[in-house]
């Protein structure tokens, strides 16, 4: 697949639908006077903050994974807690498993830690950075897979489509102004290289799919659907990777296929929080159950509603987040 194909072509469905999104950089429809004096009051702050948003660890990047310490941490939803009383410390580069049936809030927690849901008590940190007061800051080094109703792949799109999307959403929301001032040969150059990186990480080889790089998702095996979501999350180097429903649907084989993948991801540097039913054996196994909150010496079935772990309360405060 040349660079052509995932930098060039059109895509009707890109961000938005708006002009501009069928991989041409909207920088080579700018004034370049304005776009280099623009460059030249980026200030210190904003090289900082680049920085910090980019040299981050992950398949060949250059910075630390991130230590994630949670104390204490829970969430309540609209009806309810949907965990409570998580504590635990991984450090950068580990393989955390959020383990535990459905509906006891493991995806809450997946995404409190990402920087996507605000908790309630406890306190939390993600590569130093203060949850939930830096949440903006935690988001920008952590990304996410597929998470239903949040981050999801759209079945109607081929794996070139979300490709050439998330690197056009990368260069354009996540670069430089001095990134947009290349030549446009040498973007496409370093896209087609973050590209190919980001699918030899996930372990995704297009030639081995049905039509190539044409496929569309919906027909994409559950495992190599798998694996195009953290392929399209890599493609940013996070600090931290976040995976919701890692063993869901697959055979033995897969799931170890797919436990094989998050440790090499995390071996890379990238520490990687992964939801499942069932944890492996090396991986830092955190457990959410649904229990009764701290301090209710009564029976369960006379706790307050408010106060009780709940399904539903996980459910609601999911649902409130993909709103947003």
């Amino acid at each position: 697949m040349g660079s052509e194909d995932l930098t060039t072509r059109p895509s009707p469905d890109g961000p938005g639908g708006e002009p501009g999104t069928d991989g041409t950089d909207g920088a080579d429809h700018t004034d370049g006077t304005a776009l280099a004096d623009g460059a030249e009051r980026i200030d210190h702050a904003d090289r900082t903050d680049h920085a910090e948003r980019t040299d981050h660890t992950g398949p060949g990047g250059s910075g630390p994974g991130a230590e994630v310490v949670a104390e204490g941490l829970g969430l309540k939803g609209p009806r309810g807690w949907a965990f409570r009383d998580v504590s635990f410390r991984a450090g950068a580069g580990a393989l955390v498993a959020l383990e535990g049936p459905s509906g006891t809030g493991r995806t809450c927690l997946l995404l409190a830690l990402t920087g996507r849901m605000k908790t309630a008590e406890g306190r939390a940190e993600v590569g130093g950075l203060p949850l939930p007061r830096r949440m903006a800051a935690v988001r920008r080094i952590a990304a996410l897979g597929q998470v239903p109703g949040v981050s999801e792949l759209d079945p109607s799109l081929t794996v070139a489509e979300h490709l050439r999307e998330r690197a056009l959403l990368q260069r354009r929301f996540d670069g430089s102004v001095r990134a947009l001032l290349r030549r446009p040969g040498t973007r496409a150059a370093e896209t087609r290289a973050r590209i190919d990186e980001a699918l030899a990480a996930a372990g995704l080889d297009l030639a081995a799919l049905p039509k190539g790089e044409r496929t569309s998702v919906r027909d994409l095996e559950r495992l190599e659907a798998l694996r195009l979501s953290i392929a399209l999350a890599l493609m940013g180097r996070p600090r931290v990777l976040g995976v919701d429903d890692t063993d869901l649907k697959l055979s033995d084989a897969d799931r170890a296929a797919a436990w094989a993948l998050l440790r090499s991801v995390a071996a890379a540097g990238t520490t990687v929080l992964a939801v499942c039913s069932e944890a492996p054996a090396d991986a830092l196994r955190i457990t959410t159950v649904a229990a009764a909150p701290r301090g209710d010496e009564r029976a369960p079935e006379a706790a307050d509603d408010e106060d009780d772990i709940t399904e539903e309360g996980a459910d609601d405060a999911l649902a409130e987040t993909g709103r947003a």
